[in-house]
């Protein structure tokens, strides 16, 4: 894989400790009129990043992410027993104008990998079931979904690594379960994230 192409698209973002901002505003950190908007109520704005993908050579990984959760049919998502599949985690919300764009690639690729040991799964970050479960529906999301509002679960199990300080963002954890890559932003191109996905499974990152 030619990796200084697909880091050519934006410059590498790395940002840690940003777990509170997202759980509160389910945006960028630092933005203190969002969280405003947010904690009272508003729902029409967004922060988002710009596509910029960051990876993280095999070597220069850190230790693997843990979290067990529910995903809205009352089942368990958890770090160990997706442990030997690539992982796909896309954080998003269903107001979010970004990520009802990027939901249709986000399904191709999970499509094409549905075969593969290859697990994707959804973080909502603002939205109640009937909210989150709405969206799944009209955009036809067929993969499991965490509400994180709550509990900010999986945002803090990625407090201190390549966080997802951006809606959306979608993080891809290698078979060990330590974050591999980040697309900080919508995914505009379902190939990026598919390379990503592929290089992952064929161990030649």
């Amino acid at each position: 894989m030619n990796t200084s192409r697909i880091r050519s698209r934006a410059a590498v973002v790395i940002t840690a400790g940003i777990v509170t901002a997202i759980a509160l505003a389910g945006c960028s950190s630092g933005n203190d009129d969002l969280a405003s908007q947010y904690k009272g109520g508003t729902t029409q704005n967004y922060i988002s990043g710009d596509g910029a993908v960051t990876e993280v050579a095999a070597d220069k990984r850190e230790a693997p992410v843990d979290f067990s959760a529910k995903d809205t049919d009352g089942d368990t998502v958890s770090s160990k027993a997706l442990r030997g599949k690539v992982v796909v985690l896309n954080f998003w919300y269903a107001g979010c104008p970004p990520c009802r764009a990027e939901a249709k690639n986000l399904n191709k690729v999970a499509s094409s990998h549905a075969a593969d040991d290859v697990a994707f799964v959804g973080v909502n970050v603002r939205d109640k079931k009937a909210t989150a479960e709405a969206f799944e529906r009209t955009f036809g999301v067929d993969y499991p979904t965490v509400l994180d509002a709550d509990e900010g679960t999986m945002q803090l199990a990625l407090s201190g690594t390549i966080a997802p300080n951006s809606v959306p963002t979608t993080i891809v954890l290698d078979k060990q379960g330590r974050v591999a890559a980040r697309i900080l932003g919508a995914v505009d191109s379902p190939s990026i994230l598919d390379t990503l996905v592929s290089d992952e499974l064929s161990g030649s990152a």
